[in-house]
Parts: C-alpha cells; structure tokens; sequence
C-alpha cells in the first residue's frame, strides 16, 4: 500500500499565495502531502477564503484574545497538533513563535525567508539586500527556531539584483522563486522524510 500523504498545517497571515500553491501542488497525489488545516492570527484574510473554498478547516488565534503572548503561543500550539501534523508551514505568517510552541513542534515547522541566510535576517531583507549592493539574493527555507531566520536551512534559491531594480521589483522575483522553492521542498519532506542533524538538514529517511 503507499504512504499516507504527509499531513500539513500552514499558518498565515495575509492573502496566502503560498499556501494556495500548497493546496494547488496537494491536488496531486504523487506530491504526497495534504493541507489538513489552516490557521490565522487574524480574522477575514485572504488565506483563510483559500482553505475555505478548498473545503480545508481553519481556525484563528488572535494574540489580542489572550491575556499574554506565552498564553496564546500555548493554545497555538495546542490548536496546531490537535492536527496531528508531520510539518507546519510558516506561509507569511507574521507572528514569531515562542518556547511552548516551539517545546511541542520545534523540529518539524518551517518558514522563509527572503534572502540568502544568515545574510540579512529582519523583516526588510529585499531592501537590505538591495541597500548592501548585492548581485544576488534570494530565498530560505528554514526550520523555524528560537530566533529570527536563524533556524537549520533546508533549502535556498538564489535570485540575481538587477541593476534597475527597486525594493519592490526585488521582492516580487523573489517571492516567485520563494514560492517554487516552498512546494518542491515540503512537497520533498513530505515523500522522502527528514531529520536534523545539527545545522544540516537531511532530507530521506
């Protein structure tokens, strides 16, 4: 019998164009994953319409609901592995997660980051990237750690900085190259299996 598809969560925060490149890639079953949840840090965004149309349940945990910030990254990760996921994909979620997130499914949550880690790590890498004169930048796929972009690099892209380029121009090629890189990569783990070893990620079992 083949294997059960690998069961994803994703978490976002906005329009979620990576997660429906996620749930685009799912609807093949030599990808071997499925989105069994979809949760938010805010209501009525645009990633949550996607899993809603595509019959994915979802769920919301405002930080705001929450009487600390510990508080709300326990009930995330309860909410989360109530799921039972083999990988939780970060997909322009903009909230870091915390130790008894990370005590539970530390390991097995992954995240990108628009540039070339270690380089330029923050929420304006393109601009940084930009600013420092690079020729090329690019994209990570990490797994998410205690600190910000910091965590073992499972996969990265790289994108060339044209000479007219503009912060906004930069970001955009970059996100396309981002976004190709998150569903050949999860779409890896998930098949294949992973492990950590240090810093290094392996993929295979």
């Amino acid at each position: 019998m083949p294997a059960a598809p690998a069961r994803l969560v994703v978490l976002v925060s906005g329009a979620g164009t990576n997660l429906q490149a996620l749930l685009d890639a799912c609807q093949d079953p030599a990808y071997g994953a499925q989105v069994v949840a979809v949760g938010a840090d805010r209501d009525g965004v645009e990633g949550l319409a996607r899993a809603e149309r595509a019959g994915v349940p979802t769920f919301v945990l405002r930080v705001a609901d929450f009487a600390t910030r510990e508080e709300w990254d326990r009930a995330l990760a309860a909410r989360v592995a109530d799921h039972d996921p083999d990988l939780v994909v970060l997909a322009g979620f903009m909230k870091l997660v915390g130790p008894a997130y990370l005590s539970v499914l530390g390991g097995r949550t992954v995240n990108t980051h628009p540039a070339l880690s270690p380089s330029f790590p923050g929420m304006q890498g393109p601009r940084d990237a930009l600013d420092y004169g690079v020729k090329v930048t690019g994209a990570t796929l990490f797994v998410v750690d205690a600190g910000v972009d910091t965590g073992a690099i499972v996969a990265q892209t790289v994108v060339p900085v044209e000479d007219d380029d503009t912060v906004a121009t930069l970001h955009e090629r970059i996100k396309v190259a981002e976004r190709a890189m998150l569903v050949t990569t999860v779409g890896r783990m998930a098949r294949e299996g992973f492990r950590l070893e240090g810093r290094r990620v392996r993929l295979g079992r």
